[in-house]
């Protein structure tokens, strides 16, 4: 049997050339998973050159040293991507005893190139950046209708921590909850 050849997929610090990339993997991604909680204005009248521009302005200019923008690509594609910086609180909410907390914004890949791994490979690559920086938790804000967000953080080891918020989309809300996951620091690596 001969092979004709096989995809190579990675994931990197996103470059200012990757952010058209990116805004075309969100608007695909929400207009698929999320037509149901956003307004359909919001979707139907997506801007994605500005979102590209956003993108660039995140990728080249991040408000602190601690935001950062991965991408997961496979062979020349950009597939998906995660967004992080520092966690805030929540009112009322004093810092995690475990350690410091960085918060993913964003953790997304294109439907068309789910359930390749890609998502696995974006947090492992978060992991690996973050470790070594000192940050000790991971936390996330998910829709409580999205069930496959939830399913899989559930399945890399992350628990839904008891805060929830409710965001105005200025037409309807949308209830969160914020998931968590403990990273072990004997997994730090000298690289």
């Amino acid at each position: 049997m001969q092979l004709t050849g096989r995809a190579e997929s990675a994931v990197r610090p996103a470059r200012p050339a990757d952010a058209p990339a990116i805004a075309h993997v969100q608007l695909v991604t929400w207009r698929t998973a999320y037509r149901s909680l956003l307004p359909a204005d919001v979707l139907d009248t997506w801007d994605e050159t500005a979102a590209a521009e956003s993108w660039t302005q995140a990728i080249t200019s991040p408000p602190t040293p601690g935001h950062g923008l991965l991408v997961a690509t496979e062979g020349p594609e950009q597939v998906g991507y995660l967004a992080y910086g520092p966690a805030e609180l929540a009112e009322d909410e004093t810092s995690s005893p475990e350690g410091p907390t960085t918060e993913v914004a964003a953790l997304v890949v294109d439907p068309r190139w789910g359930r390749r791994g890609h998502g696995s490979r974006l947090l492992a690559a978060a992991v690996d950046l973050l470790l070594p920086t000192g940050v000790r938790r991971l936390q996330q804000w998910v829709p409580e209708t999205d069930e496959v967000t939830a399913g899989f953080l559930q399945s890399a080891g992350w628990a839904a921590d008891g805060w929830a918020r409710t965001l105005d989309t200025g037409t309807s809300t949308i209830r969160e909850h914020r998931w968590h996951v403990l990273l072990d620091p004997t997994q730090e690596t000298d690289a």
